[in-house]
C-alpha cells in the first residue's frame, strides 16, 4: 500500500524540459565573476547552494539556463556557495534579503531552511529538496506550502529503489542504510526505505555519521556487518563517495545510491533522475513568479517525471557483478 501511495504521488507531477549550457561554481561565499550584480538588470536573483558537487551544480546550471532563456539580459544572478556550512547559508541569504533581491533560489535543504528563516516576503524556490514537509517542519502537507516557498523535489520513487536492492541482490542478508544524521531529508528517505524493507522482511541496520570526519569509521563498521549498502540522496555522502568506494569495493559490497552522481563517484546502481531538469523546471517557476506574479504559496511542488535505471560499469566489474539488460551504464568523463 505504501508503494502505491508514493507511486501515485510521483505520477501526478509536471514533466521537465531540458536545454544544454554550462556554469561554474564559486568558492566560499564569494559571487562568481560571471554573476556580478548589474544595477541595470530588471530582476536580481540570489542563488544559495549548500555545497559544490555535480548534482547540485547541475541543478543550479539548469535554473540559470531556464531564467536566462526566459528573461535574457533582464535577469542577473548572485550565485554563492556555502561550502557545506549551514551557518554560511544563513549569512548568504541574509545578504540577499538586505539587498532586497527579487527572488531567492535555495539549492538543498539547509539553504532552503536558511532562506525561510531570513524572509517571509521575498519569493523562495527550492531545488534538490527531498521532502518539503520535512524541510519546513509542516504537518498535513497538501502539495503547496501556504507561505512564500515552492520549488522542485529530487525524490525518486523510494519503493522502486528498494525494489532495485532486491533485484540486484536477491540473497541479501542485511542492508546498511548509511546517511548523515545532520540531514533531515536523508533521515526521511531512510525511514521510507526501512518501511519497504520491513514489508519484504529484509533485515537492515542504520549507520549515521555526523560529518565527513567520522564517515570512514562508520562505513568500515557497516561493511563488517552488512552485505549491501543503501545511501539516500545525502549531500555529505555525495561529497565523500571515495570513502565508501575504498571500503566497499574491495569487499565486493554492492552500493545502491539515491542519485546518479553519487553512483558515478563510487556506487553500483541508482534509479536516476536529472538534476539539470529539476533546476530548469525551478527556473521556469521563477519566471512565472517574476513575470506573471504567480504566488509561490499556491504553486505545487514539482517532481521529476522520468527515471532511469543506471549503473557504474567500473564498480560492477570490480565486484564481479553482471547487470540486467535494462540498466544503462553511466557515461563517465575521462
Amino acid at each position: 500500500m505504501k508503494k502505491k501511495l508514493i507511486a501515485a504521488t510521483l505520477c501526478c507531477v509536471m514533466s521537465l524540459s531540458t536545454v544544454a549550457c554550462g556554469g561554474n561554481a564559486a568558492s566560499n561565499t564569494q559571487s562568481s565573476s560571471s554573476s556580478t550584480v548589474n544595477s541595470d538588470a530588471k530582476y536580481t536573483v540570489g542563488i544559495c547552494q549548500l555545497v559544490q558537487h555535480e548534482a547540485l551544480d547541475a541543478a543550479t546550471q539548469g535554473f540559470q539556463d531556464a531564467l536566462t532563456e526566459k528573461l535574457g539580459d533582464d535577469v542577473t544572478f548572485d550565485y554563492q556557495n556555502a561550502q557545506g556550512d549551514s551557518a554560511t547559508c544563513s549569512t548568504i541569504v541574509t545578504g540577499f534579503v538586505s539587498n532586497n533581491y527579487d527572488l531567492i533560489m535555495a539549492n538543498a535543504t539547509p539553504a532552503l531552511q536558511a532562506a525561510v528563516s531570513a524572509t517571509d516576503s521575498i519569493p523562495i524556490l527550492g531545488t534538490s529538496i527531498t521532502d518539503y514537509a520535512t524541510a519546513l517542519s509542516m504537518e498535513g502537507w497538501g502539495g503547496t506550502s501556504g507561505i512564500n516557498v515552492s520549488g522542485t523535489s529530487d525524490l525518486a520513487p523510494l519503493d522502486q529503489q528498494e525494489d532495485m536492492i532486491l533485484e540486484l541482490c536477491p540473497d541479501v542478508k542485511q542492508v546498511a542504510i548509511l546517511y548523515c544524521s545532520a540531514e533531515a531529508n536523508s533521515s526521511y528517505q531512510a525511514k521510507q526505505i526501512e518501511g519497504y524493507l520491513d514489508e519484504d522482511k529484509v533485515a537492515y541496520k542504520e549507520y549515521t555519521f555526523s560529518d565527513s570526519n567520522d564517515m570512514q569509521a562508520v562505513v568500515t563498521s557497516a561493511a563488517s556487518e552488512c552485505d549491501v549498502f543503501y545511501i539516500p540522496t545525502d549531500n555529505t555522502a555525495a561529497s565523500n563517495m571515495t570513502i565508501v568506494t575504498n571500503v566497499c569495493q574491495p569487499a565486493g559490497i554492492p552500493v545502491i545510491c539515491g542519485e546518479e552522481n553519487m553512483t558515478a563517484s563510487g556506487g553500483l546502481a541508482t534509479l536516476s533522475i536529472s538534476y539539470y531538469d529539476l533546476g530548469y523546471a525551478t527556473g521556469e517557476m521563477a519566471a512565472d513568479i517574476l513575470v506573471n506574479g504567480k504566488d509561490p504559496a499556491t504553486m505545487e511542488i514539482q517532481y521529476a517525471s522520468a527515471t532511469t535505471k543506471k549503473y557504474n560499469a567500473a564498480y560492477a566489474e570490480a565486484i564481479g557483478m553482471t547487470m540486467p539488460s535494462d540498466y544503462e551504464a553511466i557515461e563517465v568523463e575521462e
